[in-house]
């Protein structure tokens, strides 16, 4: 790899880290436990088995299973978020462990966990066959490699084709590739005995009107908070309309609650 290459690559972690400190996904996260739990639930993880949760956050899968007994690690690009993992877990007398760490690089052995899992957060890494290599390279033979990913037309596809309008391009894969079959059969097929890709709908609910929901992006989801803060006012006046427009066209409640369904792809095989 050139000194170009790799300034750049440097420079865009740099961003993505910025990117996911920024905000409080802590607080965004609370709001989208009932989708992560059904999508741990549809593992059936056998006990005893170790987990690995790549992209963590603020542990709100990597808790669910350590409250079942496995023996979990979380690993996240953001600082904070692992500090906050890690607090999580002590408050609740969790056995569980928490390092800051890259999805493209993961600081593991071959072959370390039975199960390696990533909820909506290894799909954002700039380089994503490493991302896939990197999956398969710590996960037993035998073992499961789940993910849950935004598919691109999905509805949190289409917001961040929307944000998309108002902020400086990159030349990296979209995040979104990862919700689409052929892409995810390409990245991890070779590494896989088996592999069932299903699309599912991810609930987002909240007891307030999609401008607050919007509000509530832009205080606490990192990528939206960032996206409005390059703006300038007359900016980030019409990226808020137009998000409020989409929040408005999808909304399944009424006029005081947002409740809508996202498209994601659910993606679990097993290592070879």
């Amino acid at each position: 790899m050139t000194s170009a290459a790799i300034a750049e690559i440097d420079s865009v972690k740099s961003r993505l880290k910025s990117i996911w400190t920024a905000g409080d996904y802590d607080r965004f996260s609370r709001f989208m436990e009932g989708g992560a739990r059904e999508f741990y639930e549809r593992l059936n993880i056998a006990p005893g088995c170790k987990l690995l949760d790549v992209a963590c956050g603020s542990g709100q899968l990597t808790l669910m299973a350590a409250k079942d007994g496995l023996e979990v690690t979380g690993v996240d690009i953001a600082d904070n978020l692992v500090e906050r993992a890690r607090a999580r877990a002590k408050a609740e007398g969790l056995n569980s462990r928490f390092e800051e760490a890259d999805a493209e690089s993961l600081p593991f052995d071959d072959a370390s966990f039975d199960v390696v899992v990533s909820l909506i957060g290894a799909m954002f890494a700039p380089r994503p066959q490493l991302v896939a290599q990197e999956l398969l390279r710590v996960c037993v033979p035998g073992g499961t490699v789940a993910m849950a990913n935004w598919t691109p037309l999905g509805f949190v596809g289409q917001m961040f084709k929307t944000v998309s309008k108002f902020i400086a391009p990159n030349r990296m894969p979209s995040p979104v590739l990862w919700g689409d079959e052929a892409t995810v059969r390409e990245r991890l097929g070779r590494g896989l005995s088996e592999l069932s890709l299903t699309r599912r709908q991810y609930l987002f609910s909240y007891p307030f009107p999609p401008s607050e929901v919007v509000e509530f992006f832009r205080l606490y989801y990192g990528p939206i908070h960032q996206a409005f803060a390059s703006l300038d006012a007359d900016g980030g006046e019409r990226l808020r309309r137009e998000l409020e427009a989409l929040w408005s066209a999808h909304n399944r409640a009424g006029t005081a609650c947002t409740t809508v369904l996202a498209e994601y792809l659910e993606v679990i095989g097993v290592r070879v």
